[in-house]
């Protein structure tokens, strides 16, 4: 589960503060309590920031563990496509091959039962079950803040064994399958899968999983789990032969006919509430359309015309649509800021200008392969787990934390020519949008490196831009060993496991790995120019990046954690951002894991059949 700890206590904890904290603690603390208010994004993250002296965002203060959302939704009853457990015929792919080989990846599978199956248990699927006293839970391929699993999926697809039969499905992890929704000819929608498209995957949140432990800082958390399991199928998918590319033209509304919306919950009574309410709302368990992807054979370029994909995603509406879902919860606390912010972001179609296409393949840069275990893509992505504690002793090799910063690149290995930016290595392809999302680094163990920190660029366009908006003392200058092509700068040289703990809400992981960064996002410009529904696609491109951290760590034979909890300004005070050109979004850490022999793990299917 990510690390996302809330504890007042450790606000009163006495801890000698790093000198830049200790001037953000002694101030007013305005920036965070009275932020510009310039939009419903800005407001709503202003609002749910963390503060070192106004405390934390508004959240339940305690958990109501009796009405704990369940995490697996279903639809009853529905017919339904058994997927193969484990998938046959996959051919395990070692994990360096599949970034740095050149593009595009091997041949691509045919749509079959077999290989739908392949993809969704290398993505979203159950990776194992828990237990220990009398609590069992189940952990998934993909990473979610509090393991609370906000995310659904749903597919789009020709029935293999059906040719011209359209079906549209949800899938369902606990039992490994897909449960149709409804069914159609695929002549009467030709414009949903272009050729030589392979499948639409639609995914979608519900708040309320996550608002209950998290409250109204919950919809961060959510967006940065729709940013892991893009990053997860995005990977699946290359081993597969296949290329995820964002539909971004495609309105909320659209989304909304495809994952089946109205559908499902009803919609609140009488429209969104102005205030947090307590009591039975079963409206907070309905899906939120979050994106869909293309699946399509890589090298191709499928023709999407969104005008027309719309209007055949409207037509969906009209089919009979089968299966009511599962309550989730028995009461709820209603979130009000959640929703309106959610409506506040939608997208309405395509921006200006705005049409498919897919980038040029790039491949990833390589030190050496010899850096990794001996592992499968399919071993890494279904042995990943979120540390809950680091052994503060393990020191990471210097290529090897470079190898993993060449990963962290969207344009993976270019020319001394071009700049990273724009998105062409796996799994940053499936983003449209060149990299708005940039990592400050603690660097605690690295051999051969000095402690400090670190800043990489992820979007060089951005780095004159950075420069002036940080600290004016810091070095910018190019570690020793940092290979060409990595935008890597070292700030200043000094121990930072103390800052790294305070500023990430006083979590000792944070201090305890080999490195701790913040993702910092270009933020206020962002949303002013390309707009508002940006707010959420700016957490989604962090949790690509973490799930690249996540894979990276389990590659080399470690592990990590995201961590949501930590003090945004505290954080901004450090790297002297002021206002909100740019902000931080996510944080993570990188370490070798200390494991509680306590509890033992068990196989994911068959599960013990319990929704935990």
């Amino acid at each position: 589960m990510l690390l996302l700890r809330h504890h007042p206590a450790s606000l009163r904890r006495r801890v000698r503060l790093d000198s830049a904290i200790h001037r953000l603690a002694m101030s007013t603390a305005a920036s965070a309590s009275a932020p510009p208010a310039s939009s419903a994004a800005s407001d709503y993250h202003c609002r749910t920031k963390h503060s070192l002296t106004a405390g934390y965002a508004r959240g339940p203060g305690r958990l109501d563990w009796a009405n704990q959302p369940n995490p697996f939704l279903r639809f009853s009853p529905p017919s339904q496509i058994p997927l193969p457990n484990p998938p046959p015929g996959i051919a395990g792919i070692p994990y360096p091959s599949l970034f740095h080989s050149p593009p595009p990846p091997p041949s691509p599978q045919p749509l079959s039962v077999d290989s739908l199956s392949a993809l969704l248990f290398h993505s979203l699927a159950l990776s194992a079950w828990k237990s220990a006293g009398v609590s069992t839970w189940s952990l998934r391929v993909n990473p979610s803040s509090g393991n609370l699993h906000p995310t659904e999926a749903h597919l789009l697809f020709e029935h293999p064994r059906d040719p011209g039969r359209l079906v549209v499905s949800h899938y369902a992890p606990r039992d490994h399958l897909l449960e149709v929704r409804s069914a159609a000819p695929l002549a009467d929608f030709p414009a949903l899968l272009p050729p030589p498209a392979t499948a639409v995957l639609a995914l979608s949140s519900i708040f309320w999983r996550e608002s209950w432990k998290y409250g109204e800082r919950a919809l961060r958390y959510c967006n940065h789990d729709v940013g892991h399991a893009l990053a997860a199928v995005a990977v699946a998918a290359a081993a597969l032969g296949w290329d995820v590319r964002l539909l971004d033209g495609l309105s909320d509304e659209d989304l909304g006919y495809l994952v089946g919306v109205e559908k499902g919950a009803p919609p609140p009574p009488d429209g969104l509430p102005d205030k947090m309410v307590r009591g039975k709302a079963p409206w907070v368990e309905r899906q939120h359309p979050d994106c869909a992807v293309l699946l399509f054979p890589a090298g191709s370029e499928p023709k999407v015309d969104y005008g027309v994909m719309s209007a055949a995603l409207r037509g969906l509406d009209r089919l009979e649509w089968v299966g009511k879902a599962n309550a989730l919860s028995k009461d709820h606390v209603v979130w009000d800021v959640i929703y309106h912010t959610a409506e506040a972001v939608k997208k309405h179609g395509p921006a200006p200008g705005e049409s498919f296409s897919v980038n040029p393949w790039r491949r990833n840069a390589a030190l050496s392969d010899d850096l990794y275990k001996e592992l499968t893509v399919q071993e890494v992505v279904r042995r990943r787990r979120s540390a809950v504690d680091m052994d503060g002793v393990h020191v990471m090799g210097r290529d090897t934390f470079y190898q993993i910063m060449l990963h962290c690149l969207p344009s993976g290995d270019v020319s001394p020519e071009e700049l990273q930016g724009p998105p062409s290595a796996l799994p940053f392809r499936v983003l449209p949008w060149d990299a708005e999302v940039h990592a400050t680094l603690f660097v605690h163990r690295v051999s051969e490196l000095p402690k400090g920190l670190y800043f990489l660029v992820r979007n060089e366009e951005h780095f004159d831009m950075l420069r002036r908006a940080m600290r004016q003392d810091f070095e910018w200058e190019r570690p020793e060993g940092c290979p060409d092509g990595l935008p890597l700068y070292r700030l200043m040289k000094g121990d930072c496991q103390q800052i790294a703990m305070q500023i990430s809400c006083f979590q000792d992981i944070a201090s305890h790995g080999c490195f701790s960064l913040g993702m910092i996002a270009r933020f206020e410009l962002v949303l002013h120019e390309k707009g508002e529904w940006m707010y959420p696609r700016l957490f989604w491109e962090t949790g690509v990046l973490g799930q690249v951290l996540y894979l990276e760590a389990h590659a080399v034979g470690i592990s990590a954690t995201g961590i949501g909890c930590y003090f945004d300004d505290a954080v901004h005070e450090v790297l002297g951002l002021k206002d909100l050109e740019f902000q931080s979004l996510y944080h993570f850490t990188v370490g070798a894991p200390v494991l509680d022999k306590r509890i033992m793990s068990l196989p994911a299917y068959p599960g013990p059949g319990i929704d935990a």
